[in-house]
């Protein structure tokens, strides 16, 4: 419920596709909550490492749910990194996979992937195999848009599920990276996108995703609405978002795959 809530659930207390997330009877678990169920916390900034950890951008993200995730439970997540790209003077790109496990029956609940743009640590060398990046939208109108506003709080509502990272709290950490004021989790934004495409093309119903994946193409702040677009693509959905006060497209590339 708390993660529902950083999304920005509830802002209709009258509409029951919300309130299955935020209320204990029937409750439902939002499927992107796979990205923060057994977080290892702020590892990136672990001194034997040597990640500059306040230039690390979270570049992409992704998860396919192997069957619907429990509203309650124990889950236990095992993390690889699988891939650097060494961009010389750039930075680097770094590729990582979670594996959520229900702790109980060891059975394979999701899979995980994000990429994490490393931006003062070019030079240390490649590893791993690249995963094949995302495919531009189609060229075209959407066929649908929803229209969801974040709260001015969200961010520190949403680093309650997990990621602590303190540009997403503290002006100064935040100032620190190249903000003029604290920015909205990624996974959040995402969170967001799922919200729309549950709403838009799942007719409210959390178990018909079945993957989704994105792009973070621009950070958001806190109280912004997010708009997102969303094209049909055969039998799967493409979809970006634009932060409506700025006119910036902040989500791209985006791919949700629904089950038969």
């Amino acid at each position: 419920m708390l993660y529902a809530l950083g999304l920005g659930y509830g802002d209709d207390p009258t509409d029951p596709r919300q309130v299955q997330f935020v209320y204990e009877q029937g409750l439902k678990s939002v499927p992107s909550i796979c990205v923060v169920l057994a977080h290892p916390g702020f590892w990136i900034n672990t001194p034997n490492l040597e990640i500059d950890w306040v230039k690390v951008l979270h570049g992409e993200q992704a998860f396919t749910l192997h069957s619907p995730l429990p509203a309650e439970g124990v889950v236990r997540g095992e993390y690889d990194v699988v891939a650097v790209e060494d961009k010389g003077p750039k930075g680097a790109v770094m590729h990582v996979t979670k594996r959520l496990y229900d702790d109980e029956s060891d059975a394979l609940l999701s899979e995980v992937t994000s990429v994490y743009m490393l931006r003062g640590d070019g030079g240390c060398g490649d590893y791993g195999t690249v995963p094949t990046p995302p495919q531009p939208l189609p060229d075209r109108d959407p066929d649908m848009t929803v229209e969801i506003s974040t709260l001015p709080q969200s961010a520190l509502i949403y680093r309650l599920s997990g990621d602590r990272n303190p540009i997403h709290a503290d002006p100064e950490a935040a100032r620190k990276a190249g903000f003029d004021r604290p920015i909205l989790h990624g996974l959040c934004s995402m969170g967001i996108a799922t919200r729309a495409i549950i709403d838009a093309v799942a007719d409210g119903d959390p178990d018909r995703l079945k993957a989704l994946s994105l792009r973070f193409s621009k950070p958001v702040y806190p109280g912004e609405t997010l708009q997102i677009s969303i094209f049909r693509d055969g039998a799967d959905y493409r979809f970006s978002a634009r932060a409506m006060e700025r006119d910036l497209v902040v989500l791209d590339r985006g791919t949700a795959v629904l089950n038969n």
